[in-house]
């Protein structure tokens, strides 16, 4: 299940960051991945909500069926240029994460195809793409899985970074 963030999560996400920060912090930003007090957490979900309401990036709590919290899938728009206002974009990046313990288990693939369906049915956006360190085989996976095609490598500060995209049929 995806629904947005709530800033009542906080007291369940905590604990998760807080066990997975060793597995998280080398490929999503710190911003994200870092564990913080149940105050800051609360004003950080504020933060993503008041980003969702504005158009500016769309992040979801990822959750089994059994409405146990595993991670986040996001829906970023940019252009060529990089992240901007939904009515500035071109297409979606898509983002996600997950607990170590559920990896492989199918929940990104899943919720990740059902991003690129939403994505893809946003007016003007026909195409989609997922960013990944290179060195994150796991993560660049996903998109292989997906259909997606590798488009390019770049260099960043903190290592290469894969581009994957797939457009609409």
């Amino acid at each position: 299940m995806l629904r947005r963030w709530r800033a009542t999560d906080a007291p369940e996400l905590g604990p998760i960051l807080e066990a997975n920060h060793a597995h998280l912090a080398p490929w999503i930003p710190a911003r994200v991945a870092t564990p913080a007090e149940p105050g800051v957490l609360t004003k950080r979900l504020e933060t993503y909500a008041a980003a969702f309401d504005d158009g500016r990036e769309w992040r979801y709590a990822l959750f089994t069926t059994e409405s146990c919290l595993i991670g986040e899938v996001s829906l970023f728009p940019r252009a060529q240029w990089g992240r901007v206002p939904f009515d500035s974009a071109d297409h979606i990046e898509i983002g996600y994460w997950l607990r170590a313990d559920v990896t492989g288990q199918g929940f990104a693939t899943e919720a990740a195809r059902a991003a690129i369906d939403l994505a893809l049915s946003l007016p003007g956006m026909s195409r989609v793409t997922i960013h990944c360190d290179e060195r994150n085989a796991p993560s660049a996976a996903l998109p292989r899985r997906l259909g997606f095609g590798h488009v390019a490598t770049i260099e960043e500060p903190s290592g290469r970074l894969q581009i994957w995209q797939v457009t609409h049929p």
